[in-house]
């Protein structure tokens, strides 16, 4: 699936979710995930990956970590790698993202489209 995150003028990051009912607020990108949308987007405030949760040869991965129940509803995840360069990055996902995938999936599979 396709998703679009955009950066504010206040440089907070956002995920595009039209069918998202709950706050602006619950699509922020904290915590790590926005510095991998700033790796992502190199200096530009748009970024649309194609995501999934099956394996596709060439994407790259998040790999689940653990839930956070004690600190709101959401899961840490580590982004080992990016474009062959190593960044060993956490990032914390909130609970959006049981919307998205229906769960907090053990691997998401992404590739940068723009």
């Amino acid at each position: 699936m396709k998703i679009n995150f955009y950066k504010e003028s206040d440089n907070r990051w956002y995920a595009d979710l039209p069918e998202w009912e709950g706050p602006k607020e619950a699509l922020e990108m904290v915590m790590g995930a926005d510095t991998m949308l700033d790796i992502l987007s190199q200096g530009e405030g748009l970024v649309s990956l194609d995501m999934d949760t099956n394996h596709i040869d060439g994407y790259e991965k998040l790999v689940f970590l653990n839930e956070t129940p004690d600190f709101g509803e959401g899961a840490y995840y580590h982004m080992e790698t990016y474009m062959g360069l190593e960044f060993n990055l956490d990032i914390w996902l909130c609970d959006v993202t049981k919307f998205v995938f229906g769960e907090f999936p053990n691997i998401i599979y992404f590739n940068k489209i723009s």
